[in-house]
């Protein structure tokens, strides 16, 4: 499935619009791609295709003395510790999760689209990255095999990579050419 620019942003911007959002692609520099996944915190490279994201926390005043802000300065060693790779179709429920608080598939709700049409829009981001991308996570919602989630358990844990918020879940998808970051942070 090939994407354009249009759908792409508008797929984004429905989905996570109503969240606390931070959704930014940079490009792929390095074989350890962690390296670049501290670009796309610091805010450092831009988008390789100029297609939009959303960054609620751009213009914050917080971000002065701290241009990752709301993640927290860590090393590559930390923010991989907290990592760990998940499959397609969990990193598409993860993207639908994370469309609000709590990291649910409950949060679809909100929405008048059906099931079926989030999940196109789902599907339609995931399609930048192509068919070989591999999708990383700070959750913790072990599935029934290892690197799915399940998300009909009430039990779940994440591994911060903020300081900042009671709560960051998000997702990291990685290609060959680019580096994709969808996060959401949120406070109780």
């Amino acid at each position: 499935m090939s994407v354009d620019q249009a759908s792409w942003e508008a797929a984004v911007r429905h989905l996570f619009e109503d969240a606390y959002p931070y959704d930014a692609t940079g490009p792929r520099r390095h074989e350890d791609w962690v390296l670049d996944v501290l670009a796309l915190m610091a805010r450092a490279v831009p988008d390789p295709r100029g297609w939009t994201g959303l960054d609620d926390a751009a213009q914050l005043p917080e971000r002065e003395g701290s241009p990752t802000y709301p993640f927290a300065v860590h090393p590559p060693e930390y923010i991989a510790q907290r990592l760990h790779e998940i499959d397609p179709a969990s990193a598409e429920n993860l993207l639908l999760a994370l469309t609000d608080d709590c990291c649910t598939l409950s949060n679809l709700r909100r929405f008048t689209e059906s099931e079926e049409e989030l999940r196109a829009m789902a599907r339609t981001i995931l399609a930048r990255y192509g068919d070989e991308a591999t999708y990383h996570t700070n959750v913790s919602r072990p599935g029934p095999v290892p690197g799915t989630l399940d998300f009909t358990t009430s039990h779940w844990g994440y591994r911060p990579l903020s300081d900042v918020y009671s709560e960051d879940c998000g997702l990291i998808i990685v290609s060959d050419t680019e580096v994709g970051m969808f996060w959401n942070f949120s406070d109780y």
